[in-house]
Formats: structure tokens, sequence, C-alpha cells
């Protein structure tokens, strides 16, 4: 498989809470020299970026990264975003929902969301760590029901993130127009091979131009 081919699945991503515009600079300028999928940023950071990259995809996260937020808090951020220039919108699905069982709570946040953004792209993070079997297949039933474009695993801040084995599962349980999107503790280039291979369309992470050019990411 192609570095470049990998790339081109990549979202290429800085979340950190000490994020500073220098990195984030940097962060843009690899994306488009590397033609990642996208940069994913703090939303703080999108309309500085869409005025200084026009043209660069931007991927940004709603809810991130515990999920807990109302509905309606997510909805104005989701709005936000893209008004301010993003793409593509991750969120973090309420896990708190998940565990009291409230789906129908769950499908309408999705719904709302997407309704918000329309034809830019939704991807619902479920953060496999804390879930059960039964609740992983649950939300692959309710992201589909929901109309999200993807489901993803984690937000790389949980207690462990993506494991081919939960991909495995998606993938006989979510609906034929849902993908999915890798993230958290991929590290190395044999880990983005077996995703894509797995039929991940997009990964998430911040080192993968390093480990495919050595490009240093320090401080990323």
């Amino acid at each position: 498989m192609e570095d470049s081919y990998i790339l081109s699945h990549v979202d290429h991503t800085l979340l950190a809470a000490t994020s500073s515009w220098v990195e984030i600079e940097k962060l843009c300028n690899e994306a488009i020299k590397y033609k990642t999928a996208s940069v994913c940023i703090p939303s703080y950071y999108i309309r500085r970026v869409h005025a200084a990259f026009p043209d660069l995809n931007i991927c940004t996260v709603i809810g991130f990264p515990l999920g807990y937020d109302t509905i309606a808090t997510k909805a104005v951020a989701a709005q936000t975003a893209v008004e301010d220039g993003a793409n593509e919108v991750d969120m973090v699905v309420n896990i708190t929902d998940v565990k009291n069982n409230e789906y129908a709570t769950i499908r309408t946040e999705i719904s709302v969301l997407k309704q918000i953004i329309g034809k830019k792209i939704l991807k619902v993070i479920i953060e496999t760590c804390y879930l059960t079997e039964e609740e992983k297949i649950n939300l692959c039933q309710i992201v589909t029901e929901a109309g999200a474009d993807y489901i993803k695993t984690s937000t790389g801040f949980g207690t462990s993130g993506a494991t081919l084995e939960d991909i495995e599962l998606f993938k006989k349980h979510i609906g034929p127009d849902v993908k999915m999107k890798a993230a958290g503790g991929i590290r190395t280039r044999e880990d983005m091979v077996a995703f894509i291979e797995a039929g991940c369309s997009r990964l998430g992470t911040s080192s993968a131009i390093k480990i495919l050019t050595g490009v240093s990411s320090e401080g990323y």
C-alpha cells in the first residue's frame, strides 16, 4: 500500500488543550503538502485556519472528549463550526445516555446535528473503550438510523483507542451508507494499513506523517 494512499485516509489531528497557532499552522502546511483527507482541529481555530488556508478540508470536534453536553449545546457548536468553515464534524455521543439506555435520545441528538450541518460530513464517536459489546451494536444501529455519515471508534482521550475487533463488529452492524473511522492508539504504518484493509475510510491520528515520512510532529 502506497504511503500517499494511506495519507489520503488520514484526518491529520491536533486536539491537545495546549495547541498553539504555530503548531496548528504547521499541521495545516503538512496536510497540504502530504494531501491528507483533512485537518482535525479545535473549533476555536476553525475561522483562523479557514482564512489562512481557504482550500483546506477542515474537521472539528463537538462535545469533545466526554460527550455529555446537552443536545442544545452541541447544536450551537455544530452550527458555529460549519459557519466558521468546517466541512466535517466529529461529535461524541452522550455516553451517559448509553448507560441509561436512552437510545431514543441519542438518535435524536445525532439526527439534530445532521440536520444542522446538512451535506457536510458527520462522524459519531462512540468511545468504544467504555462500552459493552451490546452497547456497541446498539449504537451501530442508532448511528445508521439517525443518518450519520461515519461511526468512529474513539476520541483518543479515553482509556484505550481503536481495535480491529471493534471495526469488525461495526462492519456487521452498521448500514451500507455508514463509513468507519478508527482513531486513538494508531502508532505504526502496520496499524494504518490494517485499519484501511479492514474497511476504514478514515484514520484519526497525529503521527501518520511522522511515521511515513520522518517529518517531526513534536508537540502534537
